[in-house]
């Protein structure tokens, strides 16, 4: 199982980003644990810097606007 964090002070696109990381494992048939993570000093601790973001089993792969749902699938992959 991956574990992903999406950071983010709970706004729609944070909400957003939640579901299509949720949708993209579903398409995969990859089993994941999405934790939203909405404390600052925690969002600021991970390095990121423009919400929302997103790390993968401990990595930062995105940060900043809505990702597309190709790189998602990609990352959840990899």
């Amino acid at each position: 199982m991956k574990s992903v964090k999406v950071y983010g002070p709970g706004c729609k696109r944070c909400e957003t980003t939640a579901t299509m990381v949720k949708e993209a494992a579903e398409k995969l048939g990859i089993a994941v644990d999405v934790e939203k993570v909405t404390d600052p000093k925690a969002i600021a601790l991970a390095g990121v810097m423009s919400t929302p973001g997103i790390a993968i089993d401990g990595k930062l792969v995105h940060t900043g606007g809505l990702p597309e749902a190709a790189k998602i699938e990609g990352w959840l992959s990899a």
